[in-house]
């Protein structure tokens, strides 16, 4: 589920399902403070223990003039990410370390666990990051588009393990366009196709299409061949087909995780999409 706030919707789909991991993907950090994050997530932890995940990022997100607004009065130095991340996880761990500038400062409350911490990405410089902190890599293939196995594969080689995980975890995200026939779920992405080039176009403002017009939509040959480039970002197919192709990712990538997400116009057809995947690779209720 998307939201401008997803902090506090996790708080509610947490609170209503018991066995599911509730994962938020995620805050972009430069635009907050670490020291809150870690006050938010802790208390997360808290209420739902083992079944929160925090990812993290430093994209801009959002339209250039919401990135303005949350960044008002902000000048972060070139290296402020980074920085971040480390006191992120410093206050996640409850660390003492005498010579951080905020020792025996303490993210409330106290617990003896933490959530799942993540660093997204979409570039080799990422899932080095995350290998050096210690902490697990969801490769965002939905936003790239480039299939860099490299990149998650030296993650899992160079991961040094920390006071947070002892072993590698990744994950490769999609958008998907599922449907009962490889046929409809081409008109499903038909959809995702014309919304992404609508981002392209600047058209952000305008909404997600409906198959209808998303169908009726003509293109150029440059746009054409945009549309041919963003394939490279999502699954589409019948649950047959998805589960064929996420199980030759799986090899690829040497990660048995995968993050999926649909655009539709309407709630049902998103909830197909969903029920057939759930279906096909046997999840449990949440």
């Amino acid at each position: 589920m998307a939201h401008s706030s997803p902090e506090i919707l996790i708080t509610y789909i947490a609170a209503r399902t018991s066995t599911i991991r509730v994962s938020f993907g995620g805050v972009m950090l430069p635009h907050y403070s670490a020291y809150k994050v870690a006050q938010q997530f802790r208390l997360l932890e808290a209420l739902f223990p083992g079944r929160i995940a925090l990812g993290i990022g430093r994209a801009p997100g959002g339209m250039p003039i919401a990135t303005r607004a949350l960044q008002e009065h902000k000048r972060p130095p070139a290296d402020y990410y980074r920085q971040q991340i480390k006191d992120l996880l410093y206050y996640l761990q409850g660390s003492k370390d005498p010579d951080h500038r905020f020792t025996g400062l303490k993210a409330m409350p106290e617990i003896p666990t933490h959530p799942d911490i993540w660093i997204l990405g979409s570039s080799g410089s990422s899932a080095q990051l995350a290998a050096e902190m210690g902490v697990s890599f969801g490769h965002a293939q939905f936003i790239s588009g480039i299939k860099d196995t490299h990149a998650v594969q030296a993650y899992q080689t160079h991961f040094q393990p920390s006071g947070l995980q002892q072993k590698p975890q990744s994950l490769v995200a999609f958008f998907v366009a599922c449907a009962e026939t490889d046929d409809e779920a081409e008109e499903m992405a038909a959809v995702l196709d014309l919304a992404l080039l609508n981002i392209e176009r600047g058209k952000v403002g305008e909404g997600i299409p409906t198959i209808e017009e998303a169908l009726k939509e003509t293109y150029s040959p440059i746009e054409k061949q945009r549309i041919k480039e963003n394939r490279s970002r999502m699954l589409v197919g019948s649950p047959d087909t998805i589960k064929a192709q996420i199980e030759r990712l799986s090899t690829e990538y040497q990660t048995n995780e995968f993050m999926l997400a649909t655009i539709m116009p309407d709630f049902e057809s998103r909830i197909i999409c969903y029920t057939l995947l759930a279906e096909t690779f046997q999840l449990k209720h949440a």
